[in-house]
């Protein structure tokens, strides 16, 4: 009898390297393939004839022969307690938050509500075919309880942290740097590494935490150097004024975080649009990543992302929905504003790459490529299976697509969203019924 075995058919699409660099050997397909799971791992991947003819007899098969199949979708930047604020009108960003965004978060001092949201949460990122998020909760430790205690019930890989803030913040949403220091200190405890979950110490962003703070959330990721850090960078010109203002002995923003020890190879700066020339240097000397934000960056009109300038600096990108300034769960809709953003920007952004930056690229961006990011063996099962016919407009465009697998990949991108997932599997188990 086997174990928890479960064959995938489809076109399989993964990816080995960045397209940018290694072209059109960065990619591996399989126009008729199979990915055979046992036990949330990935066994085997090849030719679907191969792959079913070495399958246990009783073994689950999935057919999926028309649709593409990859490696779930990660998201490098997003806010699980702003999923009732999407496109609240008319503000950028310090108006934003405090108009919606705080108004929100402090319904999470309830512990129920911060369950039902987190278990929505979890169903909109799965339906979207996103497997993996590095996610901000609220000042709450409950907040962060309950978020992690869903993910592990489904088994899914999710980064998270408490938000720290000490100021500048309605008093529900405040913490000290001691309390935020021994809240966080005690969530480390609490989750990291149990299952596949991992922890982000999270001081929200210079502009709601005192230099106290920030030493304390740098103190905490020198005491645990394998969690990671997220904050957020130049994202808006106000923003950065209100930051030079505060803390007038720092070089620049980036500076703030420097000084504070938050800077390094599991940190996400999410935004980075006005940065200053240094910034970008340290950001690559560092091997900090930079979150692309691009549905938020347009809809709070905070700016466009300069991403040649950050690939010529030799900055590690990744992309992200910001949810909920970001207006889509969808990595698909998100890297469709991304090409955009860039087309503004007069850069190219091919499809292949833009695929590549949703799966292994991100999880290269997150340190995570020998567990996920890519359909190989031995790696974890999460996978997405991707229909580019799943509406009229779509099946029509594709009556004429005659570029092969890049003008599917395109079509994806501009014209996909949910309903272009036709499954996602966590740890090799369905997700949608």
């Amino acid at each position: 009898m086997s174990v928890n075995t479960r064959v995938i058919r489809g076109r399989i699409l993964t990816f080995k390297d960045d397209p940018a660099a290694a072209g059109s050997s960065a990619h591996i397909y399989f126009e008729d393939g199979a990915v055979r799971i046992a036990d949330g791992f990935i066994a085997a991947v090849g030719e679907a004839r191969e792959i079913l003819a070495n399958a246990p007899q009783d073994a689950t098969v999935d057919d999926y022969s028309s649709c593409l199949v990859l490696a779930g979708f990660i998201d490098a930047h997003i806010h699980y307690p702003q999923t009732k604020v999407i496109g609240s009108y008319g503000a950028q960003l310090l108006d934003w938050l405090h108009n919606y965004t705080f108004v929100e978060e402090q319904k999470f001092a309830d512990p129920g509500h911060c369950a039902r949201i987190a278990e929505f949460f979890l169903d909109e990122l799965f339906r979207c075919g996103t497997t993996t998020a590095m996610v901000y909760c609220t000042v709450h430790p409950q907040s962060v309880d309950a978020f992690f205690a869903e993910a592990a019930r489904r088994g899914a890989r999710m980064i998270a942290g408490k938000t720290m803030m000490d100021r500048d913040a309605p008093d529900g949403l405040m913490d000290t740097a001691q309390r935020g220091y021994d809240e966080s200190k005690a969530l480390i405890g609490r989750w990291r590494s149990r299952g596949r979950l991992d922890y982000a110490v999270t001081p929200r962003f210079a502009v709601t935490s005192s230099e106290e703070q920030l030493e304390a959330a740098g103190a905490l990721a020198r005491e645990f150097p394998g969690s990671y850090v997220q904050t957020h960078l130049d994202e808006n010109e106000a923003e950065i004024k209100l930051v030079a203002e505060r803390f007038p002995k720092a070089r620049s923003y980036l500076d703030v975080y420097d000084r504070a020890g938050l800077l390094g190879p599991r940190s996400v700066f999410g935004h980075c649009i006005h940065l200053a020339d240094d910034e970008v240097a340290a950001i690559a000397a560092s091997r900090s990543v930079a979150a692309f934000c691009p549905t938020s960056n347009l809809f709070l009109g905070s700016g466009l992302f300069d991403q040649a300038r950050l690939d010529r600096a030799g900055v590690r990108i990744a992309l992200a929905t910001d949810v909920g300034g970001g207006t889509s769960y969808s990595m698909l809709r998100t890297a469709s504003e991304g090409y955009k953003v860039l087309q503004l920007n007069r850069q190219s952004w091919p499809a292949a790459h833009a695929f590549y930056r949703m799966t292994l690229g991100n999880a290269r961006a997150l340190n995570l490529d020998d567990r996920i990011g890519s359909v190989e063996a031995g790696k974890e099962a999460d996978l997405v299976v991707l229909d580019s016919r799943a509406t009229p407009a779509m099946e029509h465009r594709m009556e004429a697509a005659n570029g092969g697998l890049d003008e599917e990949l395109f079509a994806l991108i501009t014209m996909g969203d949910d309903r272009a997932v036709r499954q996602t599997y966590v740890a090799g188990a369905p997700s949608k019924t």
